[in-house]
């Protein structure tokens, strides 16, 4: 694909966006395009609309492409997103087998444009605690 092709796949992500806000969602839109452009899936994002926390659009596309493609297909396609994947989302990402990502505004310049305090505190953990006890299945899964 070309550099126009990107920015036209990009805008597409915006318009994408644009109708999340439109039905009472977090402005981030996503799509899926075969390495000739040809778009494969899109979405938006519905984590109120739907009550799903995790309903990112990147998410669900990377878990539609496990369902629908194989792993040739998956690594040759290019996501196009509204915005940086988020941490849930890039982790999703990593394990999809999808060829890359191509986004049209960072993570940073996303949060210079929010009000402060709008952004998520993060969850105290703590541990390890019991690796040995923990080890035995994931030796076992890998062994």
């Amino acid at each position: 694909m070309n550099t126009h092709d990107e920015q036209r796949l990009l805008r597409r992500a915006v318009e994408l966006s644009e109708a999340a806000v439109a039905s009472g969602n977090p402005p981030f839109g996503s799509l899926l395009a075969g390495p000739d452009g040809t778009v494969l899936a899109e979405d938006h994002n519905t984590s109120i609309t739907d009550g799903d926390i995790t309903a990112h659009p990147e998410l669900k596309l990377a878990r539609w492409a496990a369902r629908e493609l194989d792993a040739a297909t998956a690594a040759a396609t290019t996501m196009f997103t509204s915005c940086e994947p988020c941490g849930m989302c890039a982790g999703a990402l990593a394990r999809s087998g999808l060829g890359r990502v191509v986004f049209a505004m960072s993570s940073e310049q996303l949060t210079a444009l929010k009000p402060a305090g709008s952004g998520f505190e993060p969850v105290p953990q703590s541990g390890p605690a019991l690796f040995d006890e923990a080890r035995r299945p994931i030796e076992s899964f890998y062994g």
